[in-house]
């Protein structure tokens, strides 16, 4: 991204004020489309990361079934869980994050195409860019759905890791891992279930970024 971008993107960032920040990036030669597609790259991203993220919290738990240690290697299997399902938690926000972001582009532009169809001259084309339009919010629409899906499925999962870090913190004990050891089951079938409708979203992206290209 060109330097005058990156400083326009950071001003308008900061006052939060979408519109005026959509307009000058316009200004810059970055259009709605563009904003957009790099909105749907960085949501992709974050997915990934949160895939990551959650494994690696779920191998920091799965560790505790081998636990043998004396307290202080549980403090530190502690201390390790714990950064882990901090880690896992702002992953899940920046993802909810991400898909916010798309939701707040699209609107943008998908109603500067809807007023810009009244432009045309001609009516051929104008049909065709209707057309298009109604295609691309299709697309879209399947696309939020698959990403609003995976969002939500995150949540069983950051409740188990919050759940079962707050239970090791005040149960610091070899008993406490005992009676962990039936939510690492649940845990490990949600956090699955997590990434097979991540991965779901992240097609339904790829699929909507061909439509958008399309335009």
């Amino acid at each position: 991204m060109p330097y005058l971008i990156v400083i326009v993107l950071s001003i308008f960032t900061l006052t939060g004020c979408q519109s005026a920040y959509y307009s000058a990036m316009e200004q810059v030669g970055y259009h709605k489309r563009d904003i957009m597609v790099d909105r749907v790259e960085d949501a992709k991203e974050s997915q990934q990361d949160a895939q990551e993220e959650f494994s690696s919290a779920l191998e920091a738990l799965s560790s505790l079934t081998n636990f043998n240690g004396n307290g202080g290697d549980l403090e530190d299997m502690y201390n390790q869980i714990n950064d882990k399902y901090q880690d896992s938690e702002k992953a899940a926000q920046n993802v909810s994050d991400r898909i916010a972001a798309i939701e707040d582009v699209s609107d943008a532009l998908f109603a500067e195409w809807q007023s810009e169809l009244d432009l045309y001259t001609s009516d051929s084309l104008r049909r065709s860019s209707e057309q298009k339009l109604r295609e691309t919010k299709s697309s879209y629409q399947t696309m939020l759905s698959a990403m609003k899906r995976a969002e939500k499925k995150m949540d069983p999962v950051l409740n188990t890791l919050r759940d079962n870090t707050l239970y090791l913190k005040h149960n610091l004990n070899a008993s406490a891992v005992g009676s962990l050891q039936g939510e690492f089951m649940s845990l490990e079938k949600d956090i699955a279930y997590a990434i097979e409708q991540m991965n779901a979203a992240i097609a339904e992206s790829d699929k909507f970024l061909a439509q958008l290209n399309q335009k």
